[in-house]
């Protein structure tokens, strides 16, 4: 369990200047508002960012911004943390804390977070469950005020708010943001039917992943409407817990073992489509000129490979966003009604084409190299 790269101020006032005097340093909130000639409550709400110190005038805030700073006053965090009963703090799990996915909703949480002036603490799973068990004693023993679970099996209802983000439950009071995924196979199947291709690869998630099932049932359903149909050996799954492109890598070997011919392949996400690109070309496929490569995600290196990854987008910043805003919406306002607040959000996908799905070849040229090995 590891902290963020930095809290988050708890006001708006600066660190005093190297020339104030220690006395002054420890300045008390009542001696501040003495020299002010202020309410102390008046001073308190200003220096602490309460949403109270907006009817306050604004000259008069200004005063108290800058004559705080200019002693050297400093709120008293623990004095809030008692006030409000609350520790200004969230857990947020994640199965770990390396691959695209992960990272860029976290940074979408993170930016509410400190605009917010939250702290966080992140702890990394590995979809061990007693480590997800674990993991949310300690928060809770930490006094989290709430919790954000991203890409995690969850079934546990808690007392404090709780937001999931891709973990598809069904726990009451608990907020679940979601992606389309119906709308993400139509997207990436229409996508790769229209360009020709009938003989579609699949690279499906690890079974512990709570998107992979969700996302293949969409998979199915669309390629059914479309009249695309689905070959078992061209099917592979991801077995391995890690989130490195080899699994990818491997995959991609294991479905050209089955020597069933395929002009287009489409991954589990991006980083098992980067592998699934290096086995093809290790077997003398050119990509996308014999075999069409679709990840998903759109994390931000995908744009930046030697050929820029085609991909459906999940609007991740956004979602890790939603998640944090929902969380501290509860905390605030613990009494309101589901219909408030939402109990589910769902994010819609985007189709982003860049240079690794073309057109299907006439006479595709796998056929041949398979025949040859």
């Amino acid at each position: 369990m590891g902290n963020s790269k930095k809290p988050p101020r708890k006001s708006s006032i600066n660190h005093p200047p190297k020339s104030a005097k220690l006395e002054e340093k420890s300045l008390k909130l009542k001696e501040l508002a003495a020299r002010l000639g202020l309410a102390p409550a008046t001073v308190s709400f200003v220096v602490n960012g309460s949403a109270m110190a907006d009817t306050i005038a604004p000259e008069t805030r200004e005063l108290i911004l800058k004559t705080a700073r200019k002693l050297g006053y400093r709120p008293n965090f623990f004095a809030r943390c008692l006030r409000t009963r609350r520790s200004f703090t969230i857990g947020v799990m994640v199965p770990e804390a390396s691959a695209g996915y992960n990272v860029t909703v976290l940074s979408g949480v993170e930016d509410h977070l400190l605009e917010e002036e939250y702290f966080y603490l992140v702890a990394s799973h590995h979809f061990r469950p007693d480590l997800i068990h674990e993991y949310t004693e300690q928060f809770l023993h930490r006094s989290v005020d709430g919790l954000i679970v991203v890409n995690t099996p969850w079934e546990r209802a808690l007392n404090l708010p709780v937001a999931t983000i891709s973990s598809h439950h069904s726990v009451p009071g608990v907020a679940s943001i979601l992606l389309d995924h119906d709308r993400a196979a139509e997207l990436a199947l229409k996508h790769l039917v229209e360009l020709g291709h009938e003989r579609i690869a699949f690279i499906k998630g690890q079974a512990f992943v709570p998107d992979t099932q969700t996302r293949w049932n969409s998979i199915v359903k669309v390629a059914g409407e479309v009249g695309l149909p689905i070959h078992p050996k061209l099917v592979t799954q991801i077995e391995e817990n890690s989130p490195l492109p080899h699994l990818g890598y491997k995959a991609t070997q294991d479905l050209l073992v089955s020597r069933e011919p395929f002009t287009a392949l489409f991954a589990f996400n991006d980083i098992s489509a980067f592998g699934a690109i290096r086995a093809l070309h290790e077997f003398g496929l050119r990509v996308p000129e014999d075999v069409s490569v679709l990840g998903f995600d759109d994390i931000e290196s995908a744009a930046y490979q030697s050929r820029g990854l085609s991909t459906v987008k999940q609007p991740l910043k956004q979602m890790g966003k939603a998640a944090a805003e929902s969380v501290l919406h509860r905390i605030v306002h613990p009494g309101e009604t589901a219909e408030s607040s939402p109990s589910r959000i769902v994010f819609e996908p985007e189709l982003v084409v860049r240079e690794t799905t073309a057109i299907a070849r006439k006479q595709p040229k796998m056929g041949k190299k398979l025949a040859e090995a």
